[in-house]
């Protein structure tokens, strides 16, 4: 079968596509024929070395896909063959892999996909619609003003959305460039404020009532977190979710206590057992299969393409979820 690695440190171009033997399923394994893989930010800083880990060469990244079950392993139910799964790679044992025409998991990890929900908006709604929803379960908006920086990318696209469906009072999104804005805005965002102004932090505490956001889901990291918390309201909670890109200084954090600000940690795995896994994935697919979540998608590659489609991010030109179609 073809797959995508990289075998040295770089750029885009390192990723190649390369024959692989296809796998087989073993006992409790399901083998997937995929329609679509995810593509997340994180495996374009791991393919940089720039992630907080750093992966064994040659690398396979792909952590999530979704597609069709065409042969099983001992032990699993022969009823499962055709079925339309969602693979969330990244909680199994074998974490990557997922740029590639097959995986092989375990057959209880593969979720269910409703016939009305598309494989490539599935792929949308494993790491970053996870991530978006237990965000939002760690520190609930209801009732708060919430600023979501990077709201038209992946995680922040659909953070947006399930904000306001949780009972935020106002969402505010921060987005870079006049397309961005327009999209976070018809994705139901109150404002939308664009970061290449460089006093957008100002900006948002206008529509805060001068004070500043309750609540910033910071997916970004970098430079963005201290620029964030300029737009925080005192008393006001910091969620930071961007593993590998802390950026601020103990100054910060003192500027933070005088505040009475306070920042919270967000790792999404740990709060992951199989059955919270599952119960939040058909939560999710029901919501877009319903229509009351939408999911942007922002490019579609094939697996020869790979490379290209991590410039798309790395350049931060994309918006939603960007894929590949095997």
């Amino acid at each position: 079968m073809k797959a995508v690695q990289f075998s040295r440190f770089g750029g885009p171009e390192v990723l190649q596509v390369v024959e692989l033997p296809a796998p087989l399923p073993q006992a409790g394994e399901v083998l997937i024929r995929v329609h679509a893989a995810g593509i997340n930010f994180f495996e374009v800083l791991m393919r940089a070395d720039r992630y907080a880990v750093t992966p064994q060469l040659p690398m396979s990244p792909g952590v999530e896909v979704s597609g069709v079950v065409e042969a099983v392993g001992q032990g699993v139910d022969a009823a499962l063959l055709g079925r339309r799964v969602a693979a969330p790679l990244f909680a199994s044992q074998r974490p990557y892999g997922g740029y590639a025409e097959q995986v092989t998991m375990p057959a209880d990890l593969a979720v269910p996909l409703p016939d009305d929900v598309p494989f490539e908006e599935a792929t949308a709604l494993m790491v970053q619609a996870l991530t978006a929803l237990h965000l939002l379960c760690q520190s609930p908006p209801e009732g708060k003003t919430v600023l979501v920086p990077a709201a038209a990318g992946g995680v922040g696209s659909l953070l947006v959305q399930l904000a306001k469906a949780k009972g935020a009072a106002k969402v505010i999104a921060v987005a870079g460039g006049a397309g961005k804005i327009e999209l976070a805005l018809s994705l139901g965002a109150d404002v939308a404020i664009d970061h290449t102004n460089p006093d957008w932090p100002a900006r948002v505490r206008e529509p805060a009532g001068g004070e500043g956001a309750d609540i910033i889901y910071d997916t970004v990291g970098g430079a963005m977190t201290a620029l964030s918390l300029q737009a925080l309201a005192p008393g006001g909670e910091l969620v930071f979710a961007a593993l590998g890109r802390y950026g601020l200084e103990p100054s910060d954090l003192e500027a933070m206590i005088g505040r009475n600000q306070s920042l919270r940690g967000f790792a999404l795995l740990p709060l992951l057992s199989p059955d919270v896994l599952r119960a939040s994935l058909s939560e999710l697919f029901q919501l877009a299969a319903s229509g009351r979540l939408r999911v942007a998608i922002g490019g579609r590659f094939r697996l020869d393409q790979a490379g290209e489609a991590h410039r798309l991010l790395d350049e931060r030109r994309s918006t939603g979820k960007v894929v590949l179609v095997p």
